[in-house]
C-alpha cells in the first residue's frame, strides 16, 4: 500500500502542471453559470412521437417549432459573445425565487410538458367524437413562494390535505377557506418515493388562505382507440401542445387535415382549449423559415412579434393567428 501510495505522489510530482491544466479545462467546459445558451431554432415532424392505433395517414405533416439551447457553462457563456446567432437566457426568468436550482426549473418543464400532452389527448380525442374519460388526476408541488415558511418542496406529490383528497385543485383552496389564518393542516406527499405527512401553516394572502405554494395539475385519460405519447428526454415544456393537438386529432380523422402541407407552429394548450402564448417565436419562426415550412401557426398573443419579424427578416412564410384549438381547425381547414 506505501509503495502505492509513493507511486501516485511521485507522479502527481511530475504531472502537477499538466494535472493543474486539466482541472482547468474541466471547470471551463462544464461549470455552470446561471444561463440557457439559444443556439439556433428548427422544427420537428411529431409524428415520430405520437402514435394512435389504427391510426389516418397523412400526405403532410405537423411540426413542431423549437429552439435549440445549451445549459450554461463558462465555455458556452463566452462563446454567446463571440457566435453572433448565440443568445444567452437569464436562467432567473425562469425561477419563482432565487433559492430555485436548475433542478427545479427542469422538473417544472418535464411536468409542463406532461399537462400539454394530457390536455392535447383530451381536446383532440374530445373534437374527433372519439372516447376520452379521466382516470386519474395527480398534484404536484411546482413553486415554494419564498415570503412563506413550509416544510413542502418542490416535486412533491400531494396527496391529501387533512385527510381530504380531491382530484381538482379548486376544491383543495376551497377546503383551506374553510379553516383560519395560522392553522396547521396535515399534507400528505409522496417524496422520492416516500410518503410523509408535513404540518404546514395558513397564509392570508389577497384575502385568501393559502399554504404559500403553486400546485399543478396533472390528468390522466383512458382512450378509444389507444394512443401513445413519447417525447425525446431532451424535450420539454409547453410550447409544443398546439401541435401535438393537431397530430392526435388529425390521426384519429379520415380527412387528412394537412392536405399536403408541411405546418408548422408553437403555442401551449390549456385545459380549457386555448391557446397560450410562448416565447422565442422570432427564432422558432425563422427556423420555420429555413426548414422551408408552408405554414406557420401562432398565439394570438404571439402574432404581432412574428409578423414584425416576418417583415423584418423579409420571410416568406404563412403565418395564421390562433385563439383556441378549434379556431386553429377551422382555419386549418379553410386553407387552399
Amino acid at each position: 500500500m506505501k509503495k502505492v501510495i509513493s507511486y501516485v505522489v511521485d507522479i502527481i510530482k511530475e504531472e502537477y502542471k499538466f494535472i493543474i491544466v486539466l482541472l482547468l479545462l474541466f471547470i471551463i467546459f462544464e461549470f455552470p453559470v446561471n444561463y440557457y445558451i439559444i443556439i439556433g431554432g428548427g422544427t420537428s415532424d411529431v409524428s415520430s412521437r405520437i402514435h394512435v392505433e389504427d391510426k389516418y395517414n397523412s400526405k403532410g405533416s405537423f411540426n413542431i417549432s423549437f429552439v435549440e439551447e445549451l445549459k450554461g457553462t463558462i465555455l458556452t457563456y463566452a462563446l454567446s459573445y463571440v457566435v453572433p446567432s448565440w443568445e444567452r437566457e437569464d436562467a432567473n426568468l425562469y425561477k419563482y425565487d432565487d433559492k430555485e436550482s436548475i433542478a427545479d426549473i427542469e422538473f417544472r418543464s418535464d411536468l409542463d410538458l406532461a399537462y400539454s400532452n394530457s390536455n392535447a389527448t383530451y381536446w383532440a380525442y374530445t373534437l374527433a367524437s372519439k372516447n376520452v374519460s379521466k382516470v386519474d388526476s395527480k398534484i404536484y408541488v411546482i413553486a415554494v413562494y419564498e415570503k412563506f415558511k413550509t416544510d413542502l418542496k418542490i416535486g412533491d406529490k400531494i396527496l391529501s390535505i387533512d385527510g381530504n383528497t380531491y382530484d381538482e385543485i379548486d376544491k383543495y383552496k376551497e377546503y383551506m377557506q374553510t379553516l383560519n389564518e395560522n392553522d396547521y393542516v396535515t399534507v400528505k406527499v409522496l417524496r422520492n418515493n416516500k410518503e410523509k405527512e408535513i404540518k404546514s401553516k395558513l397564509y392570508k394572502y389577497k384575502d385568501k388562505l393559502i399554504l404559500g405554494i403553486g400546485l399543478q395539475l396533472i390528468n390522466e385519460y383512458k382512450t378509444d382507440p389507444k394512443v401513445s405519447i413519447k417525447f425525446k428526454n431532451s424535450e420539454s415544456g409547453p410550447s409544443g401542445g398546439l401541435i401535438t393537438t393537431l397530430e392526435i386529432y388529425n390521426q384519429l380523422t379520415k380527412k387528412d387535415l394537412t392536405k399536403g402541407l408541411k405546418i408548422a407552429g408553437t403555442g401551449t394548450i390549456e385545459e380549457d382549449g386555448t391557446i397560450g402564448e410562448i416565447g422565442g417565436v422570432e427564432q422558432k419562426l425563422l427556423g420555420a423559415s429555413q426548414d422551408n415550412t408552408d405554414v406557420f401557426l401562432v398565439p394570438e398573443g404571439n402574432y404581432k412579434d412574428a409578423v414584425n419579424y416576418k417583415k423584418k427578416h423579409k420571410i416568406r412564410i404563412k403565418i395564421i393567428k390562433v385563439k383556441n384549438i378549434e379556431d386553429a381547425i377551422e382555419k386549418i381547414n379553410s386553407l387552399k
